[in-house]
């Protein structure tokens, strides 16, 4: 990481994430946070421990006896071996569970981590006082089943799950490590971290602007794409405004640094990134309500249980283990597969299709959209500009015009310049040598060419070398301009030979993947900050239904929250910094592989081929997903409908009570269904017609 860009904006990462942790304090999100003080890692290897240590349980259990007619034989003091062990498999693998149920109880919202602390704590306390009571009966080998599958369960699910501040931290790789100063008539170089406003910095030729500030000597091409998302360089000239990041062209500038710290234009952004997800953080705990409906049903449950057999008579100790088996059979051990293994077998299938998956919630989200909102540049285009057409004056053949042009531009670093250049290579065009070349900041360049002399630029370069232009030709390229392209003219000794427009290369897929969504019925727009005639040219080509132009980064968020205030759900696709902002607050965010850091890092799944056809595919997989999901959450919930009133001995009376250790044997059945249910998921194609039913 660039370390002076990081020292630039410290200060205002660490006071936004000050002030969201301060908000993050008082919000049920956090305070339900499953995972609190917990990685990936650690989850992994308390798994590892417990079925280490389950081995021995499982075949002191009646499992064995129950499947195979065997069982371990006593030996002394073995239950006290498996009190250690079943206490280290609390303690240890079982206490993330206990601390997440202590957030849930203080936020008043008991979910799943209540559910299964009640579980493993009746399990355990049941089974320490039968050991020091001499009894027999045990629930060690559920408790230790119970605590290794949501383990696993909790593991997979950690592993779907991306930090939330990457796209913060990828924006300070946009800023150089240093400025180059001019103080007392001198240049010098210094850390970004000690420009104050009022400073005079020099940005040399290709180098990035290093603060937000107005230009006082010089005149350039600026590439604001990173940025702003224009496609086309924007001249600058004294007086004209910079942002921080983007890449200066061909002419040395000299800019006044007006802005620094939170009131730059990447900080606006970052709050921007922060602030839509921080309103996303939100949506997390919705899956834990159902798990509080479950918590009531257990505790409710076992009360009754409880109470109706001491009302029976039948003993303190025949209450209580009623009791356990209730709040055992209640927590929905299949509950903690059925979720994130499909996830986890989602995201695999979406590797394999060129698709990564960074949010599950965003997969989840894709089955709804109902809208796809485009960026033009860099998505439905390549961000790259190509020769479009070549207007050639009189008798001039277009591959002279080219020549010309390509002669005289070899020696230059402008984009268009080396567009002009590509094409002529492409069409085996060789450049003539150029003699005397010389850069015009801001309207093109010149050279000698044949001994005579060339000029390539915009009109103010015609203007300058008084150029005149034809009428027919001027009508033909006011035609060109209307479409969005960008014109330069190509003249020798004072006489135009021809024009040659460029302009953003739409990508052929773009025009695939539009129709494959209106033939699902889905929306399409475009969002831009490219002029009117650009994204009319643009959406016309492809088959768009809506577009918005001129759209600034703060704006392509609004223009999000716009469309779902409409009803709309929408899915953006995008690759610039300036779209960060609208991938997260859109309700499922779609990155182009190729694009900036900060995007990936904004964005719930990335297109990894850059292939828009792939868009399709997600809300394929999306339905896929969600179908398997309702099917797993069908088997391991129709378990606990079977089995809690059995464990409660409703059928008592008739000599029916589902003992512990064959309530075991359902749950592990209700488990082994789940896990081979979202096997299958394996088996579909995402490449099937989207249309057929799921």
């Amino acid at each position: 990481m660039c370390s002076g860009g990081w020292r630039a904006i410290t200060g205002s990462i660490g006071r936004l994430d000050k002030q969201m942790r301060m908000e993050e304090h008082h919000s049920h999100a956090q305070e339900t946070d499953k995972h609190a003080g917990h990685s990936t890692d650690a989850f992994l290897q308390k798994l590892w421990v417990v079925l280490i240590l389950m081995v021995p349980i499982l075949f002191a259990s009646d499992m064995p006896e129950i499947v195979i007619g065997w069982r371990l034989p006593r030996f002394v003091g073995d239950q006290i071996s498996f009190l250690l062990l079943g206490s280290i498999i609390f303690f240890y693998g079982g206490w993330v569970f206990i601390a997440g149920a202590a957030r849930e109880i203080r936020a008043k919202l008991p979910g799943m981590m209540t559910l299964i602390s009640i579980a493993i704590t009746a399990a355990y306390l049941f089974s320490a006082f039968s050991v020091f009571a001499g009894r027999e009966e045990t629930l060690f080998w559920e408790l230790s089943t119970l605590i290794a599958v949501m383990l696993l369960g909790h593991w997979i699910e950690m592993r779907a799950v991306s930090g939330a501040q990457g796209a913060l931290k990828e924006l300070a790789k946009l800023l150089p490590d240093v400025a180059e100063v001019i103080r007392e008539g001198k240049t010098e170089k210094i850390p970004l971290s000690e420009l104050v406003a009022g400073d005079r910095v020099l940005v040399r030729p290709g180098s990035k602007v290093p603060a937000d500030g107005v230009i006082e000597e010089g005149q350039s091409d600026v590439n604001e794409a990173v940025v702003t998302g224009e496609s086309k360089p924007v001249s600058k000239k004294m007086g004209d405004q910079v942002i921080a990041g983007s890449l200066n062209g061909d002419g040395g500038l000299t800019v006044r640094v007006d802005k620094i710290g939170e009131a730059t234009f990447l900080a606006g952004v970052m709050r921007l990134v922060a602030q839509a997800q921080a309103s996303k953080s939100k949506l997390q705990i919705l899956s834990d309500r159902a798990a509080l409906y479950l918590t009531v049903i257990a505790v409710t449950s076992g009360g009754i249980t409880f109470i109706a057999w001491l009302l029976a008579d039948a003993g303190l100790v025949t209450a209580t283990e009623r009791l356990v088996a209730v709040l055992v059979v209640a927590c929905p051990h299949a509950l903690g597969l059925a979720v994130p293994l499909v996830a986890s077998i989602s995201t695999t299938m979406a590797a394999r299709n060129g698709l990564l998956i960074k949010q599950r919630l965003s997969l989840e989200a894709a089955r709804t959209i109902d809208t796809v909102l485009f960026d033009k540049t860099g998505t439905l285009t390549l961000g790259a500009f190509g020769v479009s057409e070549i207007v050639p004056v009189d008798s001039v053949e277009a591959n002279q015009v080219l020549a010309m042009a390509a002669s005289v531009n070899s020696q230059s670093e402008h984009p268009l310049a080396k567009a002009i250049v590509d094409e002529a290579r492409a069409r085996k065009i060789d450049h003539k040598e150029v003699k005397q070349f010389e850069r015009v900041p801001g309207k093109g360049a010149q050279g000698w060419v044949e001994g005579g002399k060339v000029s390539v630029g915009n009109i103010a370069l015609m203007e300058e070398t008084s150029v005149a232009i034809p009428s027919e030709v001027a009508r033909q390229i006011q035609t060109l301009s209307r479409e969005g392209k960008t014109v330069i003219y190509v003249a020798s000794v004072h006489r135009l030979l021809g024009a040659i427009a460029l302009a953003d290369i739409i990508r052929e897929e773009s025009r695939e993947a539009v129709a494959s969504l209106k033939a699902v019925g889905i929306r399409t727009a475009m969002i831009t900050g490219d002029s009117e005639d650009v994204a009319a040219w643009v959406a016309k080509e492809i088959g768009i239904d809506e577009y918005f132009a001129k759209v600034l980064p703060g704006q392509k968020a609004d223009t999000v929250k716009s469309l779902q205030q409409k009803g709309h759900i929408v899915a953006m696709v995008g690759d610039g910094v300036n779209d960060a902002p609208a991938l997260t607050q859109a309700d499922l965010g779609i990155a182009i592989g190729a694009g900036t850091n900060v995007a990936i890092e904004s964005a719930g799944i990335i297109l990894v081929k850059n292939d828009p056809r792939d868009i399709p595919k997600i809300i394929k997989l999306s339905k896929l997903t969600y179908a398997k999901m309702i099917q797993n959450l069908f088997w391991a919930t129709g378990y606990n409908l079977v089995a809690l009133p059995l464990a409660a001995g409703v059928l008592a009376s008739r000599g029916i009570i589902l003992e512990p250790a064959v309530a075991a044997v359902f749950m592990s059945v209700s488990t082994v269904i789940v896990a081979v249910n979202a096997v299958l998921l394996r088996r579909r194609s995402l490449a099937e017609n989207t249309r057929k039913p799921f």
